[in-house]
């Protein structure tokens, strides 16, 4: 995959997945990404973890049951396929 040009490594930005994009997201923008709310309301989603149905209303968010962090960035927010689970035991700093 090639750079997004977004000063950042082919791989590590906003078409990462996993945990590379849960902490890409989270670390965008100074960190003002994290809290955004998602257009339209939010996506709905299954944890990755749990299988807890969820609606995740910002760009990085939590499952209210398990906790498991997810993210989505912008340019891929439009589908919760694209919603990617940063994995068990993941916390943010």
């Amino acid at each position: 995959m090639s750079d997004c040009g977004c000063g950042h490594a082919a791989g590590a930005g906003p078409f990462a997945e996993g945990r590379d994009l849960v902490e890409f997201v989270a670390h965008a923008h100074g960190g003002n990404l994290r809290q955004r709310p998602i257009p339209n309301g939010g996506l709905e989603v299954f944890c990755g973890g749990c299988s807890a149905p969820f609606v995740l209303g910002t760009f990085v968010g939590s499952c209210p049951i398990c906790k498991g962090v997810h993210a989505v960035s912008p340019p891929r927010a439009n589908d919760p396929a694209n919603v990617q689970f940063a994995g068990e035991g993941f916390t943010l700093v």
